[in-house]
């Protein structure tokens, strides 16, 4: 066992990277590192009495042969599109409703949580999985800004869920609060604001202690923001055609070619077999143009250092530009070639393929992701998918551009001081935060933070050689500066996260703008199976007195008001009971009336 005695301020030294310019003067490399820490007592008095296990520093291992059985048709299998899911239509609704209170328009939508068979294996039996609307990834949900939504989630599967809008600042009761589960047999409309910039969002289950189980079978899916001052700059544009999501996920089969189950995992499930939508190593066939190419890791485990290469080469990496992170896009394009991206995070690249007409392009993936991860090695994983080039030009002229510069990203003011310091380590066998785990509810409120307050919290991982990829629900990020061999990343220098990579041994120092409501929120890292083994907790944001806010409806995430209602399965399909065009629209009536999102007047 390992005892960290004394809380070593000193040894936690930052080399800090200078953020990228911003409206506001830019902080200084001295700046960040000289900030005082002002954590509360209680914080440092528990960071002293840490007791941690051992930390395992020879996790890599050499390349393996299959876990599962061998799949032997990479490349040989087209890349599906998620179908972009339409708002209800019927007699009453006509796609969208008025909310009463803002004028602004509600779309409604359903999506079933149920089972369905993939045949993940050509020669060997079906996967049995569990995904929204019956497929893996989900459909993608396109909204443009300013318009609220109303999302039905229907539990017609086999476990309790709960569904979480990853980077949406939804009220607390429809942000996915981990133990306000829908049971099997009943459904739960999530309200949500769409009144961020756009950017790519994502929706997943959250449901306590299974939240990597429900992932893994499938419930994941993408949630696209829209927005004419993002129309505007010319980007590749049209879903599914020069716009394409990419959602990487890494799973294991069984012999029979049924799905290895996540259950009795307690470290991490790498898997041995790379997904695109769903497919195993798929290819693209695309034209001889620039293309926008949305990623989600929507892995358990599995952290990816992408890059892109001629099918024909042994390595050489081609240049590509990072356009969008987690919030949104960046400031400006940044050229690189390899892409790190660990768990839950999003980035946007645009490749021009012009100057390969006729050959492929690979996508690949380093091991040891550059020697930053913690992650097991397979034959192939260090391959993604492959994207073949037409030999004709575009049958339309590409006439889509990257602009110098993309937009002015809303830093966050700067703090002028450290407010929280939280450890991720393992202690006893389980994964915690500052020697807390969700499950201890009289304590795993860990931060109380005044709304409209700006905090500098630094993020540590004393875990060995396992990596952590902390997501912080309600709020954008920046990154102030990050220990280690890499710093900030430029791409990442130069926009807003909501989960931050923490590599091995890194300590990473983020600021953030805690509004714009009040409420109960979680944070934790998002490799599931360290999050369902307890590496979760929970910060609260407070009222500030003297701002006139006295709305308390949606502080609670487990407020009896919103929580999941019992369905008949034969009202859901014969449109009748709550789902009839009727009790819908009185639903969004009801809920508009409370009007969630129409006080953001906090600092």
């Amino acid at each position: 066992m390992l005892l960290r005695s004394g809380f070593g301020f000193a040894a936690l030294a930052l080399t800090a990277l200078q953020v990228a310019a911003q409206a506001n003067a830019p902080v200084s490399r001295t700046e960040i590192e000289d900030l005082p820490y002002h954590i509360p007592e209680s914080e440092a008095a528990a960071l002293e009495e840490i007791i941690e296990d051992d930390s395992d520093v020879a996790l890599l291992q050499k390349r393996k042969d299959w876990l599962s059985p061998e799949y032997k048709f990479i490349y040989q299998k087209p890349l599906p599109i998620p179908p972009a899911l339409q708002p209800a239509t019927n007699s009453l609704m006509n796609r969208k409703v008025k909310n009463p209170i803002n004028g602004k328009d509600i779309w409604y939508y359903e999506l079933e949580i149920k089972s369905f068979t993939q045949q993940v294996y050509p020669n060997l039996g079906p996967a049995q999985l569990v995904g929204y609307d019956g497929i893996s990834p989900g459909p993608s949900i396109v909204v443009p800004r300013g318009t609220e939504s109303i999302v039905r989630f229907i539990n017609n599967a086999a476990k309790p869920n709960s569904v979480h809008l990853h980077g949406s600042p939804s009220r607390a009761p429809f942000d996915g609060w981990a133990e306000d589960t829908t049971l099997p047999g009943q459904f739960k409309d999530y309200y949500y604001p769409n009144d961020q910039s756009a950017r790519f969002l994502w929706y997943h289950d959250h449901a306590v202690a299974i939240t990597a189980e429900n992932a893994y079978f499938g419930q994941a899916g993408a949630y696209l923001i829209t927005d004419a001052a993002e129309d505007v700059l010319n980007l590749p544009k049209g879903y599914g055609v020069y716009d394409i999501p990419l959602v990487l996920a890494s799973k294991q089969y069984n012999n029979d070619g049924s799905l290895f189950s996540t259950a009795g995992e307690t470290d991490s499930l790498w898997g041995d077999v790379i997904h695109v939508n769903g497919q195993p190593w798929p290819f693209f066939n695309v034209e001889p143009r620039k293309y926008r190419l949305r990623f989600l890791n929507a892995a358990v485990s599995r952290s990816f250092a992408l890059y892109f290469a001629q099918s024909t080469s042994t390595g050489t990496k081609l240049p590509f530009k990072v356009i969008a992170s987690d919030a949104g896009l960046l400031s400006r394009p940044v050229q690189t070639s390899v892409l790190y991206a660990s768990m839950a995070e999003r980035w946007e690249v645009v490749f021009d393929f012009s100057q390969f007409k006729g050959k492929s392009i690979d996508l690949r993936n380093l091991e040891d992701v550059g020697d930053f991860g913690a992650d097991d090695d397979y034959l192939n994983t260090n391959k993604v998918m492959r994207f073949v080039v037409s030999s004709k030009s575009p049958a339309q002229p590409d006439t889509s551009v990257v602009p110098s510069a993309l937009r002015q990203v809303p830093f966050p003011a700067h703090g002028n001081a450290i407010n929280h310091h939280f450890r991720f380590h393992r202690s006893n066998g389980q994964w915690l935060i500052n020697d807390i785990g969700f499950a201890d509810a009289q304590n795993r409120v860990l931060a109380n933070v005044p709304r409209g307050t700006v905090e500098i919290w630094e993020l540590e991982n004393s875990s060995g050689g396992w990596t952590h990829p902390i997501h912080v629900h309600l709020v954008d990020l920046k990154v102030l500066s990050r220990t280690g061999k890499r710093g900030v990343m430029p791409y990442e220098a130069e926009g807003l996260k909501d989960v931050v990579w923490l590599a091995k041994g890194e300590t990473v120092r983020v600021e953030a703008h805690y509004q714009p409501w009040a409420g109960l929120y979680m944070f934790h890292c998002h490799n599931l199976i360290h999050e369902d083994h307890d590496m979760m907790a929970a910060f609260n944001v407070t009222i500030l007195d003297g701002y006139g806010y006295n709305e308390t409806t949606f502080l609670d995430p487990m407020d009896p008001t919103w929580r999941p209602k019992p369905y008949n399965v034969n009202e859901l399909r014969s449109r009748s009971g709550y789902f009839s065009d009727q009790k819908i629209i009185e639903r969004i009536n009801f809920m508009a009336s409370f009007d969630p999102y129409g006080d953001d007047s906090a600092p």
